[in-house]
């Protein structure tokens, strides 16, 4: 099999929708990384891509932002096709990857500096825009500090103030706080909440569920480069499982009681997970495990993630 491009016609782009895409499909010789998948990102909305390692994820915003070629369908951000229009696309784009690739033969302000040249940003400009930035993620005080002197935490912020230096109206961050310590990671939330703010079109990829229902106004669950979901964290909540859950650990499989109709059950490893609309209808079966740790609570993302793909967590 081979990766011959086929294109699909282009979806017609309407003025509020940032990105849009048609049949998107990413082959790697017979592997297919991306399958034919549609979805749309309105301007000025955080919109996430969930989904465990292999998912397709990653392969998707790099089909973006101009970074991998797609291999069939379509895919358009805001009036240009990706296909034919790459630099007016990258200028219009800021970029967090996942790996910290700053250059550590430079400090604070030489990184972001250098970056400007690549958008032919003038180097007055350029230092206006480096102060502001420099502000806005908190790093003032460390403009003449090393790369390598640099917490995790303050190298995430860091990327995130060089992909702004263009004045993106796209801002694609992949795993932004994956290894960041909690206060790290809300620090980085604050951030992106006044980014929002700002009607800046986020499309955040996550490992971290809260993450994904704090920031995200939308969001498509993928598995094995399809998408199983999509809608608001709420919604997905609401469609995908009970609203409570009870969780038992260490229950003998074997050892299923009888349930109400409106009682579901899953079983994941050692622990077994019962959905149900309403708290009164699950605890009760608190009391027929005793001897088992046990959880009742609201559902959340990690529950839908869990009906959807079989796993309890991103990995």
């Amino acid at each position: 099999m081979t990766n011959e491009q086929t294109y699909a016609p282009d979806q017609p782009i309407l003025p509020q929708q940032a990105v849009v895409a048609h049949r998107l499909l990413k082959k790697y010789g017979s592997l297919t990384a991306v399958d034919q998948i549609d979805f749309t990102v309105e301007k000025g909305e955080a919109f996430g891509l969930l989904g465990p390692n292999g998912a397709g994820k990653s392969t998707t915003m790099r089909m973006i932002y101009c970074r991998t070629p797609f291999t069939g369908g379509s895919l358009r951000v805001e009036k240009w096709n990706v296909h034919q229009h790459p630099k007016q696309i990258k200028a219009i784009v800021g970029v967090v990857p996942q790996e910290n690739n700053l250059d550590p033969d430079l400090n604070v302000i030489e990184n972001l500096l250098v970056y400007a040249r690549y958008f032919r940003i003038g180097e007055d400009e350029a230092r206006v825009r480096t102060q502001q930035l420099l502000s806005f993620i908190g790093l003032t005080e460390k403009q003449d500090t090393h790369v390598e002197a640099l917490s995790g935490g303050m190298k995430r912020r860091l990327i995130v103030a060089r992909a702004l230096i263009n004045h993106p109206r796209i801002l694609i961050m992949d795993e932004p706080t994956t290894g960041l310590d909690p206060r790290a990671r809300h620090d980085l939330w604050d951030r992106l909440r006044e980014l929002r703010r700002r009607r800046i079109t986020i499309l955040l990829s996550t490992h971290y569920m809260e993450e994904a229902e704090k920031l995200c106004d939308r969001l498509i669950i993928m598995d094995q480069g399809k998408i199983l979901t999509e809608g608001t964290p709420s919604q997905l909540v609401e469609e995908s499982v009970s609203k409570f859950v009870l969780e038992i650990h260490g229950a003998d499989a074997s050892d299923l009681p009888d349930l109400s109709p409106k009682v579901t059950v899953q079983t994941h490893g050692s622990t077994r997970y019962y959905f149900a609309p309403s708290a009164e209808l699950l605890t009760p079966l608190i009391d027929q495990h005793p001897s088992h740790k046990s959880l009742l609570r609201p559902s959340n993302l990690e529950d839908v993630f869990l009906r959807l793909t079989g796993q309890d967590r991103l990995q």
